[in-house]
């Protein structure tokens, strides 16, 4: 059975669920802000301050609240997607939006008509927020990292980690098996390993080879003569050969496993690992750093076929062939960048990664800690550090919520339509300092006195110069928070009525344990 929902139950319900999330949310903004304890149906409870964690976890047993939660959760999602940082500062101003919007509302000031204003007031300040951003330094972005990670050991690992590669795409954050963290940096390119049969390992679990002859052949393999020409080849230049194909029979797995238990030779039988276009994008760049030729027709072979490498190391989990940089390689590589500049490829994950392979190489970061409970919470910091120092490699202003509220004060009343977006931006320095247990009045009134020259270092509780200071803000991050803020807030306002299903269970825990 449908339910319609609308008027001032509507607006009701609205306003619950977005101080429901928003309220509590926004008590772990800044670097005293608190930590919220969740329970999860697969993991133990865990402890986290990371605002984008916390709201997919927000939920109700009222199907009308929990479908409004639902919607305005996507502000804080969308801003995380994006840039990986800025959830907690999306809802401190989104909260802040609604509810002075809908006082207007409940004035009778036509909903569309605000949310044009809001619309028209927001491409103002991005304009001006844009014009005040600046290049940062790599001693800006190390501190931009410790500020996310309320910590200097996550935040150097983290910035020194970045510093060697350059892309965010290009670090691994995973939970270590230890107390201990490491940091390992893997030059080569990599992809899963599919192993023919778990015999190709006997004495270890690892393999390191060198001066590696490679053959690719997009086909099932049955017969051991269909490759006999390359296996001779192997032998007599005394080389490894490595074997990528779709999959092989019983047969050909048999003979090979017997012909290097007999001839003490190195020949491996690996499936390929992708699908689709992963799959194509895999064995061209194989192809580029081998000069091998895939095979397509098993009826027309020859040694042309055959590409070699410098090395390749295999494990049970993945296998990483290390090569030369040449010419070919070069413009692929200019061949990428040129796919994610003009946004044709800008959401394939996969093609970041390709590039991070041929040049510098994946950094993983293995986060330790003596219980699962602590390492769930300090991936979460490196992760939340590593989104922040990408995203301000770009742009940074300066933080603490001081570039909004500085802002606030120095656009007049005459440039904007409402003064709505005006009052929101004084919001997320308010909840910082209030998260922190501080005299908000005393140091906003302290800071407004200096003309804005100085800042409120929340974390070492102290003033610094403006121009000194380490406490910074990534200018994506800012940019869309505000964004997506005003995109929820005026969905909300306009929306007259919900339609429902009685009986339909909404309730959609997130899980937030996916690797990135």
């Amino acid at each position: 059975m449908k339910k319609i929902v609308s008027g001032k139950e509507l607006q009701e319900k609205m306003q619950f669920a977005v101080d429901l999330l928003c309220d509590t949310v926004k008590r772990t903004l800044g670097p005293k802000g608190s930590n919220i304890i969740i329970d999860h149906s697969a993991f133990t409870p865990f402890i986290t301050n990371d605002g984008v964690t916390i709201a997919q976890n927000i939920e109700s047993e009222d199907v009308v609240i929990n479908t409004i939660l639902e919607l305005t959760k996507e502000a804080s999602i969308k801003t995380n997607d994006i840039v990986g940082d800025g959830t907690t500062t999306t809802l401190v101003l989104l909260q802040s939006i609604y509810n002075q919007g809908l006082e207007y509302v409940k004035n009778e000031k036509n909903p569309i008509v605000i949310k044009k204003e809001l619309e028209k007031d927001m491409n103002l300040l991005i304009k001006k927020i844009k014009n005040q951003s600046k290049i940062p330094t790599d001693n800006d972005l190390l501190n931009i990292a410790i500020t996310s990670s309320a910590s200097f050991e996550i935040g150097k690992i983290v910035s020194d980690a970045y510093f060697q590669v350059r892309d965010k795409f290009a670090i691994k954050i995973k939970e270590n098996t230890t107390s201990l963290t490491e940091v390992v940096h893997q030059k080569g390119y990599l992809f899963e390993t599919i192993l023919a049969s778990n015999l190709f390992f006997t004495d270890k679990n690892e393999v390191e080879l060198e001066n590696v002859y490679l053959l690719i052949i997009n086909n099932y393999l049955v017969d051991i003569e269909q490759i006999a020409l390359f296996i001779n080849e192997a032998l007599n230049k005394n080389k490894s050969l490595i074997v990528l194909a779709d999959d092989y029979s019983d047969n050909i797995i048999n003979n090979i496993l017997a012909l290097n238990s007999e001839q003490n030779e190195k020949i491996y039988l690996l499936k390929i690992p992708e699908y689709g276009k992963n799959k194509l994008d895999l064995l061209n760049d194989l192809e580029l750093i081998s000069n091998c030729k895939i095979i397509n027709d098993l009826n027309n072979i020859d040694l042309y076929f055959l590409g070699e490498v410098n090395g390749l190391k295999l494990t049970n989990e993945e296998s990483i062939i290390y090569f030369t940089e040449n010419n070919n390689i070069k413009e692929k590589i200019k061949e990428l960048r040129y796919l994610i500049k003009d946004n044709l490829e800008k959401d394939d994950n996969f093609l970041y990664k390709r590039i991070a392979m041929f040049e510098n190489g994946i950094i993983n970061i293995l986060v330790g800690a003596p219980t699962s409970t602590e390492r769930r919470e300090k991936r979460m910091r490196y992760d939340d550090a590593l989104c922040a120092i990408s995203s301000a490699s770009r742009g940074v202003l300066i933080g603490s919520g001081i570039a909004f509220y500085k802002l606030s004060k120095e656009v007049s009343k005459e440039e904007m339509i409402s003064d709505i977006l005006l009052n929101c931006l004084k919001e997320p320095l308010k909840q910082i300092l209030y998260n922190a247990g501080l005299n908000q009045n005393e140091i906003i009134k302290n800071i407004e006195k200096s003309k804005y020259n100085l800042i409120y270092n929340v974390l070492e509780d102290k003033y610094e110069e403006i121009d000194k200071t380490i406490v910074l803000d990534s200018t994506e991050v800012v940019v869309n928070s505000l964004i997506n803020a005003c995109s929820i807030a005026s969905m909300l306002l306009t929306t007259t009525s919900l339609i429902i299903n009685e009986y339909k269970n909404n309730a959609h825990k997130i899980n937030d344990f996916t690797d990135l």
